[in-house]
């Protein structure tokens, strides 16, 4: 068996530059996305940091957070 590892923490003495971490990713009503399975879309409703509502055309889907396959166009 195998244990996956914990992520690394920075300590504020260590004399090496904290690792960068990406922003989270925001969107707005009426925002069009592109998601790499459903395609292009627009943002219908958005649950705060939970999940978005998103119109592919012929089918509505609920995208939630991260949002790893879905960008802003």
């Amino acid at each position: 068996m195998t244990k996956s590892a914990a992520p690394r923490r920075h300590l504020p003495t260590s004399p090496f530059k904290a690792p960068v971490t990406p922003p989270p990713k925001q969107f707005a009503v009426d925002d069009q996305v592109t998601h790499d399975m459903y395609g292009l879309g627009r943002v219908i409703d958005i649950e705060e940091g939970i999940a978005v509502l998103v119109d592919f055309g012929p089918v509505r889907e609920r995208i939630p957070s991260p949002y790893a396959k879905m960008s802003k166009l």
